[in-house]
């Protein structure tokens, strides 16, 4: 039994007030040429299909047509919602789409909705257990005691008629604990999201949503398939892929990747201005045309370092500095000037203080002519 393993599409996402809208259709495409080499049984989505529970007309357009292109491609594709989804929304018309195969998690009622696959090693049982908080299910199953998200969902897994003599597969979307987060998730404050991994031991492979890096929980049977862009920074150095897994006899398992290239990448830039705006330094790279952070290490600050930096970097998304002034930020409590002390050496004094270093000779040769002017203008 082969199935691919999606998640965190996040259609509709914007990066730094950036929309990948353009760079969603590309990776969309990619997914469904694979899907057509690989031919799998299944395909699996595992939350976070948009980035918003209200989701833009475009997202809704692109879902539509990435849906229509799988179902053309395969018998079966199961669908949940995750935290950054409307469940009710994701849910409207999946009653139709079940005629087309596509099956999508209703809003969580206290059971969850199952469906069987066969091939020569007898059946695979697919549980969809769409994004749920201790409340939901406190509420659905009657239960008090359900405090954590561990609590709920061992709740909820135990609430499913599962046969352990058979081949099952849970697609959930929760933090696991132990996974590595990015900046591009949702974090609970104290870490009060967390599930521990022993709850899905009667499960054959557990295809999680959530977490945007991919990664193994313990072992592979457990996994995140991470998303197929990148979207922050933190992944700058993150590998997106396509996972598939292949079920054979029970206890048997094997997964691989086959790799997403995305039509821009995100990539981090350190170095002084001068250097990154050469030309020996960004020629032969796909640079320019990436989405780009870059760092400048130069003492002194830049005038419209933006807008010069993105006529070289089309998709500069973020500049910050890295220098004396920002590695050491001193505590000013104010600076007192004697009747007789000059401007100049005031200023020269609160300058040092704030940016851990002395004026230059150019700057207190402009700051002399500045104060010069206005005392002049003053006369």
């Amino acid at each position: 039994m082969k199935l691919i393993h999606l998640s965190d599409l996040h259609f509709g996402k914007r990066v730094n007030e950036y929309s990948m809208y353009e760079d969603q259709q590309y990776i969309v495409e990619q997914i469904l040429s694979i899907v057509k080499n690989e031919k799998p049984d299944g395909v699996i989505i595992a939350g976070d299909v948009y980035d918003k529970s209200v989701p833009s007309a475009e997202a809704v357009t692109l879902l539509d047509s990435f849906l229509t292109g799988l179902s053309e491609l395969c018998e079966d594709i199961f669908v949940i919602s995750g935290n950054h989804d409307s469940p009710e929304r994701l849910a409207f018309g999946s009653n139709l789409m079940e005629r087309c195969g596509v099956h999508i998690s209703k809003v969580y009622d206290g059971n969850a909705v199952s469906y069987s696959l066969s091939d020569s090693f007898g059946k695979v049982n697919v549980y969809l257990l769409p994004f749920i908080k201790p409340a939901i299910v406190r509420k659905a199953l009657d239960r008090e005691d359900i405090v954590s998200y561990t609590d709920a969902v061992k709740a909820a897994i135990d609430n499913m008629p599962i046969n352990t003599s058979e081949r099952n597969v849970l697609v959930t979307h929760q933090f696991v604990t132990g996974s590595k987060r990015s900046e591009s998730e949702e974090i609970s404050v104290g870490g009060s999201d967390n599930v521990d991994a022993s709850v899905f031991d009667d499960f054959d492979y557990v295809a999680l949503g959530h977490i945007h890096s991919p990664q193994n929980c313990g072992s592979e049977k457990i996994r995140y398939c991470g998303t197929p862009l990148k979207y922050s920074f933190s992944e700058a150095g993150d590998n997106k892929s396509v996972t598939i897994v292949e079920l054979f006899e029970k206890g048997e398992l094997s997964v691989r990747t086959q790799p997403l290239v995305p039509l821009r990448d995100m990539v981090k830039i350190k170095g002084k201005y001068n250097d990154i705006m050469l030309r020996s330094f960004y020629e032969n790279t796909s640079y320019p045309n990436d989405y780009v952070h870059i760092t400048l290490t130069d003492e002194e600050d830049i005038i419209d370092a933006v807008g010069k930096l993105r006529t070289v970097y089309t998709n500069l998304m973020k500049l910050e500095y890295d220098n004396t002034r920002t590695r050491s930020v001193q505590h000013i409590e104010g600076t007192e000037k004697s009747e007789t002390e000059h401007p100049i050496d005031v200023f020269s004094r609160l300058y040092e203080l704030q940016n851990n270093q002395p004026l230059t000779d150019e700057q207190t040769a402009y700051l002399k002519k500045l104060i010069s002017d206005i005392w002049e203008g003053d006369k």
